[in-house]
């Protein structure tokens, strides 16, 4: 019947996603006979006698490529991966689905086309690049920018390609053909042609502001970027002199060795304890010495601590507007790796945290520390270096938001672009009616450059070649004579996330050849999967973009899918040790080499590796069998937890939990699913005559055949109507149910 004859493993037999229309033949050398495809059929369910040798025949014949024809087309790109990355259960799990989709398309006679590719990850890469080096003996700062360019692009095409050979292995039916990498020579000439377009349109600024910086990878992160932790720290109460008396305003600060950016102390006017304080009251910064002067302000919690607040422009947002608003003093101790600099005084040179400890000893020298209580607050961390990020003052360049984001908020309001599940809306809106202006450069070497030309006279211009800088430039300094070689361009990258926005467009060179072939074909697409931690990251700034340039949106559906889970419900992670490599799932693998792995975890701590390999032990005594593709898949699928959460509770505690017993449930129902292919291949004669007659009333059917049609039938409306709706848990249950409670009880 048609819904057993769509089934993934009769496609396989028989030949794979034919695309419709095109007339394959069979090569004699394939070893692939009439006979195979029928009789010659293993007794058991064995993938690694099927799985590569089939996808192999497939890529030979070109099955998955996708060209413009007369057909209606489906276009998914991958949401693309970190090139520095390798696979993980989440990979495993969005491009499942998307396979699942992309295929249906072919099987509804579409012409589908599923673009891969992968980020150039300009923070995570350099880091990797920088570390190499460092081992080989160099250090960055030795080399120039295009010393260094040549390392970053030795270590990619050796290391980069490492995720996307590792999604073949899992079956995915892509277009490898169309492969694409976020800083080939077309999409990086989108980026800047974008870049150009949107600061001749005034969306794009150089300016002053206080950005999130990486100490690690000195560079500027947009907030999207600091990831916030709960951290268990101290409140330091600090005893500031009340100048010309011998009384004490006491202040409680998370930071002591901010002190020494100190230029002003802040009360609330409505607190009576602070009432009777001279209007021009000043106090002395501890162990500085520094007179600076009390103001006041509502912004001050009179609740918090003792209503006294220090004010430190340049390391904290808060206090940088209270610097703006009062015309304060902005001094900044850092320098951009953590260390203190000049203004540090006797801690100039000393990291951070090393000057948090000595401060605290020194303050309670000095009799300036009224006390210390223990303190939970959140801590902004680095998303790629896990560092704790430092609030700093610093000249980026930035893009407006205000204008952008609207229509990309009113299109998910109004369902023009339906996000799937629909709870997330509203987190979605809350998040961009609070979006602030995006810092889009970093300071940084592997990445797109900034287009921006720097004037020997001062003042810059901003244009797509070097050589239409040299004409605006001579414009603009009225000096005909100017050469290129004095012009210095921004040394500064732009922001991965930048080129990123532009992929459903840049991928069909939409931004260089608007007017396309690809483009007017294939886009916008149709579905877009990913998981909910980068819906503002990237989804959000692909809405943005493609409504700005061609006044529509990239996508029309977005399923956001759950994250993959251990079996105690903990989110997987290298740092956790609770890692399951889908690969090993797929092949199998010893225990041995499990515990291994997590021995070789140079993160994890003793009591972390003692835990993990308990739990491995606990779970996979005798190591995992190889369960193939295809188990791995419908495992994913049916495991699939369709959260009504927001993304901060989804992270939490939804996810999908993978144990043995989900993966042996998921082979027991692949088992079925060949011992039915079996039996129907082995009495083709008897599927001829069933599967075109649809209608029990055109053909001589059986009882038992008109039951099967007929719930085949039923089965298939079901499950349409869940793939509309993008619910493919549910329309995988309904395939299973079916398998295992009506055809093979027959």
């Amino acid at each position: 019947m048609q819904i057993l004859r769509r089934s993934c493993i009769w496609r396989k037999i028989a030949g794979g996603d034919r695309p419709a229309g095109r007339n394959m033949t069979k090569k004699k050398d394939q070893n692939i006979t009439e006979r195979e495809t029928t009789m010659e059929i293993a007794a058991k369910y064995a993938p690694q006698q099927i799985e590569q040798k089939w996808y192999d025949y497939w890529m030979e014949h070109g099955f998955f490529h996708s060209v413009p024809d007369a057909r209606e087309p489906y276009t998914i790109v991958i949401p693309p991966p970190n090139v520095t990355g390798v696979l993980h259960m989440g990979h495993m799990l969005n491009e499942t689905i998307q396979d699942v989709l992309v295929r249906r398309a072919r099987m509804q006679g579409k012409n589908a086309c599923w673009v891969p590719g992968t980020d150039h990850a300009s923070i995570a890469t350099e880091a990797k690049v920088v570390q190499k080096l460092k081992a080989e003996g160099i250090d960055k700062s030795s080399l120039t920018r295009e010393e260094f360019l040549r390392h970053a692009w030795e270590w990619k095409e050796k290391h980069g390609g490492i995720i996307l050979s590792q999604l073949r292995k899992l079956g995915a039916s892509c277009d490898w053909a169309r492969t694409k990498f976020t800083m080939d020579p077309e999409m990086s000439r989108s980026v800047i042609k974008v870049f150009v377009d949107l600061y001749n349109k005034g969306k794009i600024y150089r300016g002053v502001r206080m950005v999130n910086w990486d100490p690690a990878a000195q560079t500027a992160l947009s907030d999207e970027e600091v990831v916030y932790r709960e951290s268990q720290g101290k409140l330091y109460y600090l005893r500031y002199r009340l100048e010309g008396t011998d009384r004490y305003l006491i202040v409680a600060t998370t930071r002591p060795e901010t002190i020494l950016g100190d230029t002003a102390l802040c009360v609330n006017p409505d607190d009576e304890r602070y009432k009777d304080l001279p209007q021009d009251a000043r106090v002395v910064v501890p162990l500085v010495g520094r007179s600076i002067p009390v103001i006041r302000d509502s912004y001050v919690d009179i609740e918090f601590g003792t209503g006294a607040l220090k004010v430190t422009p340049a390391h904290d947002v808060n206090d940088y507007m209270l610097g703006e608003k009062y015309n304060l003093e902005t001094i900044d101790i850092f320098n951009d790796d953590g260390t203190l600099n000049e203004h540090g005084g006797r801690y100039a040179g000393m990291d951070r945290f090393a000057v948090r400890e000595q401060i605290e000893r020194d303050l309670a020298s000095a009799g300036l520390l009224e006390k210390v209580e223990a303190y939970t607050n959140n801590v902004g961390y680095s998303e790629r270096t896990s560092v704790a990020i430092e609030p700093k003052l610093s000249m980026q360049w930035f893009l407006k938001m205000d204008e952008l984001s609207k229509p990309a908020l009113q299109a998910v309001m109004d369902d023009t672009v339906r996000l799937v599940p629909s709870k997330f809306k509203n987190v979605y809106r809350h998040w961009m009616e609070n979006v602030r202006d995006w810092c889009i450069s970093r300071q940084l070497w592997w990445g797109q450059q900034i287009p921006a030309y720097y004037l020997p006279t001062g003042g810059y211009v901003v244009a797509e070649t070097p050589e239409q800088a040299l004409e605006l430039a001579r414009a603009k300094s009225g000096n005909p004579d100017l050469s290129l070689h004095e012009l210095r361009q921004d040394p500064d990258v732009l922001d991965t996330w930048f080129s990123s926005w532009l992929w459903p467009i840049s991928v069909f060179d939409g931004i260089n050849r608007p007017d396309n072939e690809e483009i007017k074909y294939y886009y916008p697409t149709n579905d877009l999967v990913t998981a909910p931690d980068i819906l503002f990251f990237w989804v959000c700034r692909m809405a943005w973009l493609s409504e700005a340039l061609t006044h529509s949106f990239p996508f029309e559906d977005i399923s956001l899918h759950s994250m993959v889970l251990d079996p105690n419900g903990k989110k997987m992670s290298k740092s956790r040790g609770n890692v399951l490599d889908p690969l090993d799932i797929i092949h199998g693998q010893t225990l041995q080499h499990l515990i291994g792995t997590v021995q070789s975890r140079k993160e994890l701590s003793k009591k972390e590796k003692e835990v993990s390999i308990a739990s491995f032990k606990k779970l996979y005594p005798k190591g995992i069998r190889a369960y193939g593709n295809d188990v791995m898949r419908l495992t994913l699928i049916k495991c699939v937890f369709r959260c009504e959460m927001t993304p901060s509770e989804a992270n939490k505690t939804a996810g999908i939990k993978i144990n043995p017993i989900k993966l042996e449930y998921g082979r027991y129902v692949s088992n079925k699913l060949w011992n039915l292919f079996r039996f129907f291949a082995n009495y083709e004669q008897d599927m001829k005559k069933v599967i075109p007659a649809m209608d029990p009333k055109s053909a001589q059917l059986s009882a038992v055949e008109q039951y099967i049609v007929s719930k085949s039938e039923s089965v298939a409306r079901s499950i349409e109507e869940d793939m509309k709706k993008l619910d493919v848990e549910s329309a995988c249950q309904s395939s299973v149910n079916y398998l295992l409670n009506s055809v093979c009880d027959l």
